[in-house]
């Protein structure tokens, strides 16, 4: 799949690194690995402002559409628009699951899951990885 925001391998651990991300952030985007639950520092976040990709800064999920899952992971019942983000099966494990991805760069962003709150009846299950907050 191409995406408006292509680059190498070599420049996204680059880019990554230039941000200051944490050295999961890499394997999360770029190769769909997880963080460990309740381990991300956005997790508990409860301040006001936007969700952003890590790798390309495309605002994804609006601080007002977070919630509490009790998953381990930022959790959202809907992203800021139908633009923000993409999603494919994924049947890697013993389940299929949705996967979440940046629609601007391809970042792996998460699962979503159909056992959210109203109004979408969705969970937006992200990594903390893979996202920056910008306050209000």
């Amino acid at each position: 799949m191409s995406y408006k925001i292509e680059k190498t391998e070599l420049q996204w651990k680059a880019l990554l690194q230039e941000k200051g991300a944490e050295p999961l952030a890499f394997d999360v985007t770029r190769h769909e690995a997880t963080e460990r639950a309740y381990t991300g520092k956005l997790e508990s976040n409860k301040a006001e402002g936007v969700y952003k990709c890590i790798c390309c800064e495309k605002p994804l999920f609006d601080s007002s559409t977070k919630y509490e899952s009790g998953s381990g992971w930022p959790s959202f019942f809907q992203p800021l628009d139908e633009t923000a983000v993409g999603t494919k099966v994924d049947g890697v494990l013993w389940m299929k699951r949705t996967e979440v991805h940046c629609a601007d760069c391809g970042a792996h962003l998460g699962h979503v899951f159909e056992d959210g709150p109203a109004p979408t009846g969705l969970r937006y299950c992200m990594n903390s990885a893979s996202l920056n907050f910008s306050p209000k």
